[in-house]
């Protein structure tokens, strides 16, 4: 992560914290403030490090020791004065995006032109994953409208452009329409597979969507989405979660020979939805009826307009690159109860990776939101998805995506 702080106002930031009970059996690197004495790292309790945890800065300010009282709380170790990872490099991260979107056969790109008149519209593709006979499928809705929302507290991203120092509220999602004359059509994952050359190699084949706008991950008709394939999705804007979402032949973390994954990059940022948004009683905030040329699209379990709720868990199961801004759950500290929230809170389990420009909230401590459960699906360390998107210096390109060096073959 570019630094474990989430923004709080156009230029400034707050600590956010690793919390008690929290499992982050995942590697962590958060890159190099140069603020002392303040550690950039921020613990509240005894979170359990189960991975490797590696820091730009050094343990030292001066000869004080800023880490003694937090050093046992890192049982797979940590290393200090590594070099920062690119995520916050707008300028890498567009060249990435633009070789994704060249590579990508042409007919899954798409660059929605959401037409319903509702407030604050964003243009947004749904996507919908499930397995039948033939084996994994893909449910797209084109030109969707997403109704915005106003934000809460923490619901911020990066201003493109301001070299990652400045920030903006966004409207949250809130639920969206279809056109009436844009019936949804179902395409074999493998439908999308193409292959990218790599220092002269050519990569295992793999499936790669672009999106010119924003996504929408979600189905009310089904009680967790299953993906069957290898599969990238890029968006130049935000993608809003809306359901768990799991690879299929997994029980729990994926089994080595798995062959099923799922990759999210955005520009913009990567974010649970609220799925008690549209029953908070606002006349501003619940969705209408219908239009006479447009559909409402529900998302999520148990999906009307009073009664939308995510599973407890929520699962992911994916590599999330946020870009933008970042990963976490939105709308997390406001006055109303969240529709997946009874305490204690939920749990949001995510077995995958997640690299992102600035931290995003996931939930406030012992109030609403989530609490982490982060497990590394160790397959992405072996080029398993398609595409070459990360920015460490750890990894160098390689056939079928990228390659971690401490692997030796």
């Amino acid at each position: 992560m570019g630094m474990c702080r989430i923004p709080n106002g156009s230029s400034s930031t707050e600590p956010v914290y690793f919390a008690e009970d929290e499992i982050i059996n995942i590697p962590v690197h958060i890159n190099d403030r140069h603020v002392e004495p303040e550690r950039d790292i921020y613990i509240s309790g005894e979170p359990q490090f189960i991975q490797k945890v590696e820091m730009g800065e050094s343990r030292y300010a001066g000869t004080s020791d800023k880490y003694s009282g937090v050093i046992g709380l890192f049982e797979g170790g940590i290393i200090f004065d590594q070099p920062d990872v690119r995520i916050t490099d707008e300028a890498a991260v567009q060249s990435k995006v633009d070789r994704f979107r060249d590579s990508t056969n042409p007919a899954f790109v798409f660059t929605p032109i959401g037409t319903a008149e509702i407030p604050n519209p964003y243009n947004a593709v749904q996507f919908e994953f499930f397995v039948d006979s033939g084996g994994g499928q893909v449910r797209i809705t084109n030109n969707c409208t997403v109704r915005g929302c106003p934000p809460g507290e923490y619901d911020y991203r990066i201003i493109p452009g301001s070299g990652g120092d400045n920030y903006t509220k966004y409207d949250i999602y809130g639920y969206h329409y279809r056109p009436d004359s844009n019936a949804p059509v179902v395409y074999p994952i493998e439908s999308t597979y193409v292959t990218q050359t790599f220092a002269g190699k050519e990569s295992d084949p793999g499936g790669q969507i672009f999106v010119n706008g924003n996504v929408v991950l979600g189905s009310a008709d089904f009680e967790q989405m299953v993906v069957q394939g290898k599969l990238t999705i890029v968006a130049t804007g935000n993608i809003w979660i809306a359901d768990s979402i799991v690879v299929d032949g997994a029980d729990g973390i994926p089994d080595k020979d798995n062959p099923n994954i799922l990759g999210l990059i955005a520009q913009g940022v990567i974010k649970v939805i609220d799925p008690g948004l549209a029953n908070y009683g606002s006349p501003s905030m619940n969705v209408p009826g219908g239009t006479t040329t447009h559909t409402y699209v529900p998302v999520a379990n148990g999906s009307s307009q009073t009664n939308r709720f995510l599973p407890d868990p929520t699962i992911i199961e994916a590599a999330v690159t946020v870009g933008g801004g970042g990963w976490g759950a939105e709308n997390v500290n406001h006055s109303y109860t969240r529709k997946e929230y009874s305490p204690p809170q939920d749990y949001l389990i995510l077995i995958g990776t997640i690299s992102e420009s600035v931290r995003g909230v996931v939930g406030v401590i012992g109030r609403e939101g989530y609490i982490k459960r982060y497990t590394i699906d160790e397959r992405l360390l072996e080029g398993v998805l398609p595409g070459n998107i990360w920015f460490g210096g750890k990894y160098i390109p390689a056939p079928a995506g990228w390659h971690d060096y401490r692997l030796k073959d």
